[in-house]
């Protein structure tokens, strides 16, 4: 099926809001950007994998966003906005005064949208006379993205009139976007809709140029799709028939999560919604092939998160407390691919098929043909068997020292016990002074014919540079790098980094 997996390669994991900068988050400003594709394209990286592209809410996570389809406008240059004329230096200078190391969500939120919807009034008040914006016709955006640009702009500027409750507060007759699209307070806040769909406007139009030049280094993106939708966003809002929900209240009647696992003792309670997998199999996974249609507009390479799901997913029932009293649930299994598949033909996807697997998912996995998954982090400590050792790895898969979710190798190596970590120099044959090089020269040397180092890895960072600890719900996400870290790396490691893919394989002059 989507065998497509068939040349060694590599990449670096990355998220856009890690890039340096004077706007309190990593945005697409071209400066941060060009330097990024220029040490990717010198030190012989094929790809660059980012996470959820998303826009994000509570929590700020990217796997918990309004929109599966829409981007986040907090990745939005506002001195390319500066520069057209739609902002001041005086509109973007609250952002300077935001710390460069990390992202501060709380004030990025209170100094980013404020200028954004200045923005967007200067841009309604050009004359018509004044040069096109260079992303493109506006009104031609919003009729090509309409499907899910629509109910995804009327909800957020529902949010915004309802001081952020979430959709299930709101009053009946608004509570579904089937009814609130022709009510008078849909009518009232047309023109905040029409703000938050030129955001988009912005995001795609400046992601297009990110990705134009991503290509002319021959460096392709991986984007990422959570298998599942946050409950508060436009998805469950526009086709809450989709869902199972009480259809009246919009009340969950379960919610997603996994058992306990290496990462929580109580499993992880991720709250989603879950789908009612025969209503989408009744019009052939349409809102499926939508979403993924909109995800490789934004990516070349997709990741599936939580592959398993669609062989059998852990249902919790919606009020409980942790996760551990679920039960596992059929999903849709075979037949999605088949749907995904014959809309998609050119999908280029990779499962994440992490986690204590049924032997059902590994025919599932193997039915379609997608690569999955390994983890050298998860390899050691354990005996000979283990699928993540090195010599135990397959070439459909892709290979990463960790993912965001992990720990840095070093933070890791540094937290383990003893011994994990003779596993480790023994199996590796080293002295564990370097792990994380050490690492990355397993992954490269590994036979998986993808390879993807995070840059913390690459930088022989600790702890302090984790993404993300899954189960906690403040710190995460913040992390960024300083632009002179990425400058010496370059300086000093891109020359090796290539001649480490040359030995290996992993360097091409074509993307194919």
């Amino acid at each position: 099926m989507f065998d497509w997996l068939r040349t060694r390669s590599s990449g670096v994991l990355l998220h856009p809001t890690c890039l340096p900068g004077g706007q309190g988050i990593g945005t697409l400003e071209p400066g941060p950007i060009d330097d990024w594709l220029r040490f990717l394209g010198d030190a012989g990286f094929r790809y660059w994998q980012v996470c959820p592209l998303g826009p994000t809410g509570y929590g700020d996570s990217p796997y918990q966003c309004f929109s599966a389809c829409a981007g986040n406008p907090y990745l939005i240059d506002l001195d390319a906005l500066r520069r057209l004329g739609l902002l001041t230096e005086a509109d973007i200078e609250p952002l300077r005064r935001l710390p460069r190391d990390h992202v501060d969500f709380g004030w990025l939120y209170v100094t980013k949208f404020p200028a954004l919807f200045r923005a967007f009034e200067n841009s309604t008040a050009r004359p018509q006379s004044a040069p096109p914006l260079p992303y493109g016709d506006f009104g031609q955006f919003k009729a090509a993205q309409r499907d899910w640009l629509e109910p995804y702009a009327l909800f957020l500027a529902l949010k915004d009139h309802f001081k952020g409750q979430p959709w299930w507060e709101w009053p009946a007759e608004v509570r579904f976007f089937k009814n609130a699209r022709d009510t008078g307070l849909a009518r009232s806040v047309a023109a905040r809709a029409d703000a938050h769909a030129f955001f988009q406007f912005l995001f795609f139009g400046q992601w297009r140029e990110v990705r134009a030049k991503a290509r002319a280094r021959g460096v392709e993106i991986i984007g990422d799709a959570p298998i599942f939708v946050a409950r508060d966003s436009a998805d469950v809002w526009a086709s809450p028939e989709l869902f199972q929900l009480d259809q009246a209240t919009g009340r969950p009647q379960a919610v997603a999560g996994v058992p306990p696992d290496y990462f929580s003792a109580d499993g992880q309670l991720w709250g989603n919604p879950l789908y009612d997998w025969a209503a989408h199999a009744a019009d052939g996974y349409a809102w499926w092939v939508r979403r993924l249609s909109v995800n490789f507009e934004l990516c070349d390479v997709l990741r599936l998160d939580h592959f398993r799901g669609f062989d059998t997913y852990w249902s919790v029932p919606a009020d409980a407390e942790t996760a551990k009293d679920g039960v596992w649930i059929n999903g849709p299994n075979l037949p999605f691919f088949e749907a995904v598949l014959a809309a998609l033909p050119s999908a280029r996807i990779i499962a994440e098929d992490l986690g204590e697997l049924l032997p059902s998912v590994h025919e599932l996995l193997a039915a379609t043909g997608l690569p999955g998954m390994a983890i050298l982090q998860f390899a050691f400590g354990g005996k000979a068997d283990n699928l993540y050792l090195p010599h135990n790895q397959r070439a459909n898969c892709v290979v990463y020292p960790g993912t965001h979710d992990n720990d840095t190798t070093l933070g890791w190596y540094r937290a383990a016990d003893e011994g994990t970590r003779d596993h480790v120099r023994r199996y590796l044959r080293i002295n564990g002074g370097e792990i994380g090089w050490d690492f990355v020269r397993s992954a490269f040397a590994s036979v998986a014919n993808l390879a993807v180092i995070p840059l913390q890895d690459l930088m022989s960072l600790g702890a302090e540079a984790r993404f993300n600890t899954p189960g906690t719900a403040a710190g995460n996400w913040q992390w960024r790098y300083h632009a002179g870290h990425l400058a010496q790396l370059h300086r000093e490691s891109a020359a090796y980094l290539r001649s480490l893919g040359e030995l290996f394989g992993r360097v091409s002059n074509t993307v194919d």
